[in-house]
């Protein structure tokens, strides 16, 4: 569906909640770390995020998350916030989930009018539901809460244009190739305009070549070139195809600070599960252990050497410090027991392309 509408609520009355068996809700409050890494693994996309940017209602069974409802996000720029969410009175519902074992059983309406109740307790007059999709989504919120239709978009004018977008590759290319499909298919509204690597052998410079895209090889001879003339010339490279965008899939170089200042719109794919906070040098998990913050070049095998039991994919922004970039989307992946290097890092390239499909969707709609 071409579509996504924002809903709004009246908050002139208190929504009746039932209480059901074994489930205890809790807050509205700040969530918790492992709240929001099951939300990650629950549900994909960039909800804990958004989540963290408010307070949580999280529903559990016994010590289990099982359902949360995300009110009163602040500082979220999605093209959908310039509507109806501007109205004096007006707060945010939302993100929502419930857990696929739970659902059909009254968890979601009990979530959705606590939630809706603790907006209007915070002095709301309305409420609204952003990027609702579908008709049946559309009626789910008229019969459970009055919602009515108040904002309508089609998705390409919340792009506004394609996007350029240049892609800084070191290696074999998977996710390069993955970004070059989905774009082919009409799944990433994005122009790839140029594939940037520091190697000639690098398997990623020959699929762009197949693709038609430009590939600027760019190679380092530490011996012989100063590290600054370097970055010079990879700096011009760069900037040669006008990138809206820069986007770092597998890129093994560290990038100088003139770079970073020169394009702050500049994503990269780590394969780790970092933390939302990026000052945290430790991450919890969906199952409440915490581990290492895995940054650096060999995250996976730095995380199989400390015998964790936890892996990850994270797509962030790319800050003067190594890794500590604000985090677009990630996504946690649990190690198999007695699991080697490189089948664990074939199942981490399977759950990056979609960390980085979701990532670039959030970037273009917080245009």
């Amino acid at each position: 569906m071409s579509e996504l509408f924002n809903l709004v609520v009246d908050l002139d009355r208190h929504f009746p909640t039932d209480s059901l068996p074994g489930i205890e809700i809790a807050g509205p409050a700040k969530p918790d770390e492992r709240t929001l890494a099951w939300i990650d693994a629950t549900f994909g996309g960039f909800w804990s995020s958004e989540t963290a940017a408010g307070v949580a209602l999280v529903a559990r069974r016994g010590e289990e998350p099982v359902g949360f409802a995300t009110i009163d996000p602040k500082g979220l720029r999605f093209a959908w916030l310039d509507g109806s969410s501007r109205e004096p009175g007006t707060g945010i519902f939302g993100p929502f989930g419930v857990a696929p074992a739970e659902r059909g059983r009254g968890l979601g309406t009990r979530l959705l009018r606590a939630a809706l109740n603790a907006l209007r307790g915070r002095g709301f007059a309305r409420a609204l539901i952003p990027a609702v999709t579908g008709e049946a989504l559309i009626r789910y919120y008229a019969d459970t809460a009055g919602a009515r239709i108040a904002d309508r978009f089609e998705r390409p004018t919340l792009y506004r244009r394609r996007r350029r977008v240049s892609i800084m590759a070191s290696g074999n290319g998977s996710n390069f190739q993955a970004v070059l499909d989905s774009v082919r298919a009409a799944e990433l509204p994005v122009e790839v305009v140029a594939l940037v690597s520091n190697s000639a052998r690098a398997f990623a410079v020959e699929r762009a070549r197949d693709a038609g895209i430009p590939a600027h090889v760019v190679p380092w001879n530490r011996a012989v070139e100063p590290r600054n003339e370097y970055d010079a010339r990879l700096l011009d490279s760069a900037r040669a195809d006008r990138p809206d965008l820069v986007l770092m899939l597998g890129w093994m170089h560290l990038l100088d600070a003139a770079f970073v200042r020169a394009f702050p719109e500049m994503l990269n794919l780590h394969p780790a599960f970092l933390p939302l906070d990026p000052q945290r040098d430790s991450v919890v998990m969906p199952d409440g252990c915490r581990m290492p913050a895995f940054r650096g070049p060999h995250a996976v095998r730095d995380a199989l050497a400390a015998s964790s039991s936890w892996v990850g994919a994270t797509l962030h922004r790319v800050t003067a410090e190594t890794d500590r970039g604000p985090v677009m989307t990630r996504a946690p992946l649990r190690v198999e027991p007695g699991e080697e290097e490189d089948s664990l890092m074939e199942r981490v390239h399977e759950l990056e392309r979609g960390v980085v499909r979701a990532g670039l969707m959030r970037w273009l709609y917080e245009r």
